[in-house]
């Protein structure tokens, strides 16, 4: 049995004999705080939305019974965070103002900050967090933070950090963070280093479909779209997300497979759009890129980057606007929000390959050159998928 089948398993099983004590001792608040998290950490393994359904009901569950306790309000602003649910997560921190004074409280308060466009809040924020103590998820949220500034060696130097400060059972995690410098490495189109550092995540943690997920990227970016494709079916198969079918959909068009792709694509903005229509939030991005790059409905583009933006206007949102706005022949206020994403400091070639063109649109040509050159320099290869969650 690979590590993630058994992983999943195991946890499972946990969940099943929680479930049984907690019915038997209902009032049992430690058992049921326990079956939350199982039930998290089982919702992270599949994505499944159902899953996620299930760990919501048990936190309802328990708040209604015994009220706003710290553990279980900082699991669901874990779980709000998740989907984007900006606005709950400032409630889960409010009802239970311990969490302030937490490390996990305080550096949920950061990613706060970075959604909503405080970067340099965010990452003081952290950085005394670690001064503090080097928790491996708080040097990796400033990895993170460092690698979209574009200090990439800083960056890995931090992911390295986080590696270093796991326990030999954590191979998950570990798993997890070669996913991400995999991925940093990609994006300044360092495609040997990325293949690497996939190749170390599918040794540590064999079968999860995540690293399958970010090879495929990886194989799209190489050009060759016959074994990403096939990757990525694979990937469908065992985690049918909407975000996938869109990356799939994407590939076979640039394999020049269109009859293909049409099922695909038109099953993901079926599935955007219901999860929209039902008052979730989490989607809205992918609505916006769907409707500007392939659905040929840029005012619906614009539609939904709005919203996006109302949410958590930061360099990635305000991009996506100015984008969808560009399409829409607006081009005078989208290069208002590309400006607005650049002066953020962001340094990531998707960005500044869109600022090429819509400064080239307003008669910027210097500037558009310049964008043009950077973003070519910082990734060669980049092709503007939609693969990530």
């Amino acid at each position: 049995m690979n590590s993630y089948d058994f992983e999943l398993a195991k946890t499972r099983k946990d969940i099943a004999a929680l479930e049984a004590i907690w019915q038997r001792e209902p009032r049992d608040l430690e058992k049921g705080t326990r079956l939350a998290y199982r039930r998290y950490h089982q919702a992270s393994l599949t994505e499944s939305e159902f899953d996620f359904e299930g760990v919501e009901q048990t936190i309802v569950a328990i708040i209604r019974d015994f009220g706003p306790r710290e553990d279980i309000c900082l699991l669901k602003a874990n779980l709000d965070g998740r989907f984007h649910r900006l606005e709950q997560v400032k409630q889960d921190l409010r009802v239970c103002p311990s969490l302030a004074r937490r490390h996990a409280g305080r550096a949920i308060a950061a990613d706060l900050d970075f959604q909503e466009g405080r970067y340099e809040q965010a990452r003081v924020a952290w950085e005394k967090l670690i001064e503090e103590d080097r928790t491996w998820d708080t040097l990796a949220r400033l990895a993170h933070w460092t690698g979209k500034m574009g200090a990439l060696e800083e960056a890995d130097r931090l992911y390295q950090e986080a590696e270093e400060g796991l326990t030999a059972k954590e191979l998950l995690s570990f798993a997890w963070l070669e996913l991400q410098r995999g991925a940093l490495a990609l994006s300044w189109g360092r495609l040997g280093e990325a293949k690497i550092h996939y190749q170390r995540a599918a040794r540590s943690f064999s079968g999860y479909w995540q690293t399958d997920k970010y090879m495929a990227e990886l194989l799209a970016a190489e050009g060759d779209f016959e074994q990403a494709i096939r990757l990525l079916k694979s990937v469908v198969s065992r985690a049918p997300k909407p975000e996938f079918k869109q990356a799939l959909g994407e590939i076979l068009m640039l394999a020049g497979r269109k009859e293909e792709a049409r099922p695909w694509s038109g099953a993901a903005v079926e599935a955007f759009l219901t999860s929209a229509r039902g008052g979730a939030v989490h989607f809205y991005h992918h609505l916006a890129d769907w409707y500007a790059d392939l659905g040929g409905e840029p005012a619906q583009a614009v539609q939904w980057a709005r919203r996006d933006v109302l949410l958590r206007s930061n360099f990635s949102t305000q991009s996506a606007l100015a984008w969808a706005l560009f399409k829409n022949g607006e081009v005078g206020e989208g290069l208002e929000w590309i400006r607005l994403a650049l002066s953020s400091g962001v340094k990531d070639a998707r960005i500044f390959a869109r600022a090429s063109i819509l400064f080239d649109a307003a008669g910027e040509a210097a500037q558009g050159d310049y964008y043009a050159h950077v973003a070519s320099e910082m990734n060669p290869y980049g092709r503007d998928l939609h693969v990530h969650s």
